[in-house]
């Protein structure tokens, strides 16, 4: 079963240019029976494996900014700690919550992107190193805190505002989602937030999974990527954000040590 999970969380991953949290995460809660923090903290772990898979994949078909992917990485893996120890100390419920306004949010803003002008003259130069790297400092803690490769941030700041195409977006945007994923794993698991029995199935499916969803991407529009993309993420969050406060908040609670 881990394998499966693994599998389709991959293909969706690379498919898309996320780590696959978006999948991966319930699926781990509902088949695999982890609590919301080991989901969180499990999925980081294959994270780096699907970004290097996808990374690899991009990357043969020119769909790579190795230099967007530093700047994004570079402050993410300083903030990534954070997210990590403020998730382990919200309930369950909440952190669900979390989750799935934020995957709504990303997916509205995705398909608003036809829409929405794009900013010019923040393509080259300073004005796109700045961007990139406010958005790692904020991806980072958000990552740890989420459980994700943090694409859903990457993905649409890349494309609305520095002018860099879809396919090249998720292409980066996995390649910088690996060295996150290190820091983030790490620190999940330190807190004990980590199902490392499963992992060998679950790596092994989502490398497998990752290659064929980033070979199958160039076959598709940029349009075609964005609603698939915002579709898979809607109905995710839309099941979150409904999850109900237990009578008890201590119940779904982590305690810090």
């Amino acid at each position: 079963m881990a394998f499966l999970v693994g599998l389709l969380g991959g293909v969706f991953g690379g498919f898309v240019g996320l780590g696959g949290g978006a999948i991966i995460i319930p699926f781990m809660v509902d088949f695999l029976k982890l609590d919301q923090h080991k989901a969180h903290g499990t999925n980081l772990v294959t994270i780096v494996f699907t970004g290097i898979a996808g990374a690899i994949t991009y990357g043969l078909g020119g769909a790579i900014d190795i230099t967007a992917a530093v700047l994004l990485a570079s402050p993410a893996i300083l903030t990534t700690r954070a997210g990590c120890h403020f998730a382990h100390s919200l309930p369950a419920w909440k952190l669900k919550r979390f989750f799935g306004y934020f995957l709504i949010f990303m997916s509205l803003l995705l398909l608003a992107k036809s829409y929405l002008p794009r900013i010019h003259g923040l393509e080259t130069g300073w004005s796109q190193s700045a961007i990139l790297l406010l958005t790692g400092v904020f991806l980072g803690f958000l990552s740890g805190m989420l459980g994700i490769g943090g694409g859903v941030i990457m993905v649409p700041v890349m494309v609305l505002l520095t002018g860099v195409t879809q396919h090249t977006a998720q292409g980066t945007s996995l390649l910088a989602m690996a060295p996150i994923g290190v820091v983030g794993a790490y620190t999940h698991w330190k807190l004990g937030n980590v199902k490392a029995d499963i992992l060998v199935g679950m790596v092994s499916g989502i490398f497998i999974g990752a290659c064929v969803g980033g070979t199958f991407a160039h076959y598709f529009s940029d349009a075609a990527l964005r609603v698939a993309f915002a579709a898979v993420l809607i109905w995710t969050g839309a099941r979150y954000v409904r999850v109900k406060e237990p009578l008890d908040e201590t119940n779904g609670a982590i305690c810090t040590p």
